[in-house]
């Protein structure tokens, strides 16, 4: 994206990033959800920068009033996500609470595994889309 620079607009900014999202292989969208915890963890795969760690907390605040019994079936349905599809379950989680990414998990792990890693580089997108607007937001 920096050899597209400058852009003119934000609106513009947008748009390339979805392009070059949708243009990068399954090995670089796998590489993007590595960065990432799981729904209900801190840690992710991959190291995070403190803007990043910051970013999911918020993003993953629905889990903050989790009940024992829903952070214990989110950690289950993860680890069997995982097994099924090679890469962990990624959703934008802005504004979910931990029942909505339960039951979100639960219908996405019905998915063939083509239609399923569509899924979560869409979600992947989406939270990028988030992020590219909390950068230009404190700028």
């Amino acid at each position: 994206m920096t050899e597209m620079l400058p852009f003119t607009s934000v609106a513009e900014l947008l748009s390339i990033a979805d392009r070059v999202w949708w243009s990068l292989s399954e090995a670089d969208w796998q590489e993007a959800f590595r960065a990432h915890p799981r729904i209900g963890e801190k840690k992710a795969a991959a190291a995070q920068s403190n803007a990043a760690k910051r970013w999911s907390a918020q993003e993953q605040s629905g889990m903050a009033a989790a009940a024992a019994e829903t952070i214990r079936e989110l950690a289950e349905r993860n680890r069997e996500y995982e097994q099924r599809f090679g890469f962990i379950f990624i959703v934008c989680a802005t504004g979910k609470s931990s029942d909505e990414m339960l039951a979100i998990i639960n219908q996405r792990i019905k998915n063939d595994p083509a239609t399923e890693l569509s899924a979560a580089a869409e979600e992947q997108r989406k939270i990028t889309r988030l992020r590219l607007e909390k950068l230009l937001a404190n700028d």
